[in-house]
């Protein structure tokens, strides 16, 4: 499963979101305000990098989406 981390009001999130529910990918979405726990992991991913969103597929992480 995909996972995405990101913020509400995102419009590059909100892309990411749409674009994997638009393909049928699933994946789980992770807001980082909601939780110090999820920001902690997100930047676990991201080696401290706070931008989002994060996405973490098949092992891979990437940092934005669309010229983020």
């Amino acid at each position: 499963m995909v996972l995405i981390f990101g913020k509400e009001n995102c419009p590059y999130t909100r892309k990411a979101t749409e674009d994997y529910a638009g393909r049928d990918i699933d994946f789980e979405y992770i807001d980082v305000r909601a939780s110090r726990a999820e920001m902690d992991r997100m930047l676990g991913y991201t080696n401290g990098v706070r931008r989002v969103p994060v996405i973490v597929e098949d092992g891979k992480v990437t940092v934005g989406f669309g010229g983020t």
